[in-house]
């Protein structure tokens, strides 16, 4: 069972490798240069590998769907190109995913920041309070007179 995953675990991180360097080394489309693939799961019998990837620019849903298309396209090329660099017996057939993840993190991160405001907007107000007291009691150890 550890031999198997270590397997799977190679053959992801060729693929994953290899297909960033053959999109943009060798897809002629603009589109591709957009692309960030962020991971490759392969199938325990080494037959279908899942390719998630990333815009790196801000972009739409049919910016997305347009790519997909581009990369299904493309799927064939590349796996004849992978099996001409590997000695695999048989390159998995590849579907490409759009990498939703990295979004949700992104909106993850932004809802914190959000929680958070308040508590900082908290804090200020503390330490404003706590500078008034402390010039006021500064002032009255500085003159007697003033009580």
């Amino acid at each position: 069972m550890g031999k198997e995953f270590e397997r799977t675990q190679r053959v992801s991180q060729f693929l994953h490798e290899e297909l960033a360097r053959l999109l943009h080394a060798t897809v002629r489309d603009p589109r591709v240069r957009q692309i960030n693939l962020t991971d490759v799961e392969v199938s325990r019998d080494l037959s279908h590998a899942k390719v998630f990837f990333t815009l790196l620019d801000d972009h739409t849903d049919a910016d997305r769907a347009d790519i997909a298309v581009v990369l299904k396209k493309v799927s064939g090329f590349l796996r004849s190109e992978l099996a001409k660099q590997s000695a695999m017996r048989t390159v998995p057939r590849l579907s490409f995913r759009f990498d939703e993840s990295v979004g949700r993190g992104r909106d993850m991160e932004h809802l914190l920041r959000e929680v958070r405001k308040p508590d900082a907007v908290l804090f200020e107000h503390q330490v404003a309070d706590e500078d008034v007291d402390s010039d006021s009691d500064s002032d009255s150890d500085l003159d007697p007179t003033i009580a």
